[in-house]
Order: C-alpha cells, then structure tokens, then sequence
C-alpha cells in the first residue's frame, strides 16, 4: 500500500496540459485541447493501457508513449477520420494538432480566410455568425431592437430639444 502512494501522482503533465491524476486515462486524455473521449480511447487501445485504470498510477514510460502516439497518430494505425487536420493546406498530410498548436493553427486559419475574403473570411471579419445560423433574431449584441428602439430614440430626441 505504501508503494501505491509513492507511485501516484496527483498531476500528470500530457501535451502542455495538467491532468489530474484521479480521472481514469480516457476521460484524462479528454481534457486536452484537440482530443476528444473518442480519440483518447483509441489512443489507449494503440498504446495497450488500461482504460480503466487511473491516469496517477500511469507510469513514466506509458506517459511517454501516450504522447509519443498524439504526437503522431496516423503512425501508430489511428484512422484518419479521427484526426483533426486531415489534408494539411501547407504538408498536404493528414496531422493532428493538440494544445496552443492547435489553437494558433485555427487562429491563423481564420486569418487566412480574412485575407482571400471568402464567405466565412467575410462572416468572422464582420462578427457575424459564420456556420449558417439564423440571424434574423438571435446574436443580437449591442443594439436595441423593438419597442426598445423607440423608447430610445424618444429619449434622444429629448436630449436633442
């Protein structure tokens, strides 16, 4: 019983995220910007860890293989529906990105989109909704709209006299 207290850690560190260490491995590797229960899964089938088993009690080498296979999945078998960037506008390669990766990937993606001025370069440019939502009534921020409307302008006028 001592033993199991030494090995446990109450933080395990995966992809620059802090996981903690009570949560079984799936539902962990969950908590990763870019991997999903799914995928987390699937990675723990690849790496042959117990998906029951507490992320705390993981030892050193699993940790290390778990983020050797996010790194690159499509190596270790992981179909390439599961990944997130799947024809690489730059490699032409199917990647996964995880963490701050992943974020500054989307990032300069929209920029990217901004710049040639497609629809959704135009939609997120404007702040408009940009997956084809309504807009007629809803993502209203800012403005005031019905009876609101004339209340306000017969204040301004108001003011105005």
């Amino acid at each position: 019983m001592v033993e199991l207290a030494e090995e446990y850690k109450y933080i395990v560190r995966i992809a620059g995220t802090d996981l903690d260490g009570s949560l079984k491995v799936g539902y962990a590797l969950g908590r990763v910007r870019g991997v999903g229960l799914r995928l987390g899964h699937t990675l723990l089938r690849a790496v042959k860890v117990d998906p029951d088993k507490r992320i705390g009690h993981l030892t050193d080498e699993e940790v290390r293989r778990v983020e050797e296979v996010l790194k690159e999945p499509a190596k270790y078998g992981i179909q390439g529906w599961l990944l997130n960037r799947k024809k690489d506008l730059d490699t032409g390669k199917d990647l996964h990105l995880v963490g701050p990766d992943l974020e500054l990937r989307t990032k300069l993606d929209i920029e990217f989109m901004k710049d040639i001025r497609c629809w959704r370069g135009i939609r997120h440019s404007l702040g408009l909704k940009v997956r084809g939502q309504r807009t007629r009534t809803t993502g209203r921020t800012g403005r005031a709209v019905g009876i609101q409307k004339r209340v306000l302008l017969a204040k301004a006028r108001e003011k105005r006299e």
